[in-house]
């Protein structure tokens, strides 16, 4: 006679969770791969600090170092150390997002994982080198140009558009439910 153990299967996944999920692995992982990949050819290709024409002076590609935050914010010897935290944070709050966010809000899961993929990606850079963030998209005229950026400055910039989107179409939709109702 043979004993047979019962194995308890694992919990299943809230019901739509497979889609959300699949989404927001895809986005962020889409975005950390393109990120890393880019950010490594341009190490293994360009001189530092020294542009190169793409589209004239308008479109260049210049690798930097960015040891602030978005557009070079900079808060002195710690800046490493805070926005580390603070990426961080934003990171596991931007999961929690995820997590209560309905399957069927497309636009909203989407924008979370395209602004949590950037955020890791800069996140990785912040926490391998002490000299910064890779940043290497460079557009502007003369000397009015906009501060130097990369792949997962752009996810996290769409990103965030697409949240703000996404959170004032549930404000319309909710304002034309309370008028109707």
């Amino acid at each position: 006679m043979t004993e047979t153990t019962e194995q308890t299967p694992a919990e299943p996944l809230k019901p739509g969770m497979e889609g959300k999920l699949g989404i927001y692995l895809g986005v962020v992982g889409g975005v950390l791969v393109l990120d890393i990949l880019t950010k490594y050819v341009v190490q293994r290709t360009l001189r530092l600090y020294e542009p190169v024409p793409v589209l004239g002076d308008f479109f260049r590609l210049t690798y930097i170092f960015n040891r602030g935050a978005a557009f070079g914010l900079h808060l002195g010897d710690y800046s490493r150390y805070i926005f580390t935290a603070l990426t961080v944070a934003a990171i596991i709050g931007l999961f929690v997002w995820f997590r209560t966010t309905p399957a069927t809000d497309r636009m909203r899961l989407f924008a979370l994982a395209s602004v949590t993929g950037g955020a890791i990606g800069n996140l990785i850079d912040r926490i391998r080198s002490h000299q910064g963030v890779v940043d290497f998209l460079d557009f502007g005229i003369g000397n009015l140009r906009w501060p130097v950026f990369n792949v997962a400055d752009i996810a996290v910039t769409c990103g965030a558009i697409l949240l703000a989107v996404s959170l004032w179409r549930e404000d319309v939709r909710a304002a034309r439910e309370r008028d109707a109702g």
